[in-house]
């Protein structure tokens, strides 16, 4: 499955790019992350419980940050496992500046899934794909306001 998808946040890249690389931030803002806890380098073992249509699942493995170019890009490499199915994704994350306090969040990446949320539907898990990255851009709107207020 493919997911792409874009966003404008009214903060400077370089706040957006310290936010994002923060993994107490990055578990506040996005969605039915319970716990993000750092085991090495960029890498963090991830508790998260998702809801599926009818499915739901308590999702554990690991989301490690690659290819750092700071303030511009980055892939976010996920590989969560639970009793309902596995779900592995690579998602690019592209940051871009059309004015100094302006930023523009591009993403791009796949997502392969296995088990029963494979067979639960595309159109089902495409709609809560899609609604799970308007919760986080609707977070990370609030958190840069609450941190610029």
């Amino acid at each position: 499955m493919k997911l792409t998808g874009n966003h404008t946040i009214k903060a400077p890249a370089s706040l957006i790019w310290e936010m994002l690389m923060d993994p107490d931030t990055l578990a506040k803002i996005t969605p039915a992350i319970d716990k993000l806890e750092l085991i090495g380098d960029d890498t963090y073992n991830a508790v998260a419980d998702v809801r599926i249509g009818p499915v739901k699942g308590s999702f554990t493995g690991k989301v490690q940050i690659k290819d750092k170019n700071p303030t511009e890009s980055f892939t976010l490499a996920v590989n969560q496992e639970s009793k309902i199915g596995n779900a592995k994704a690579e998602i690019v994350l592209n940051l871009s500046s059309p004015s100094d306090q302006e930023t523009e969040i591009k993403f791009e990446g796949d997502v392969k899934l296995s088990g029963l949320l494979a067979t639960t539907g595309q159109r089902v898990i495409s709609g809560v794909a899609n609604m799970l990255s308007k919760q986080f851009f609707k977070a990370l709107d609030e958190e840069v306001a609450a941190r610029t207020a």
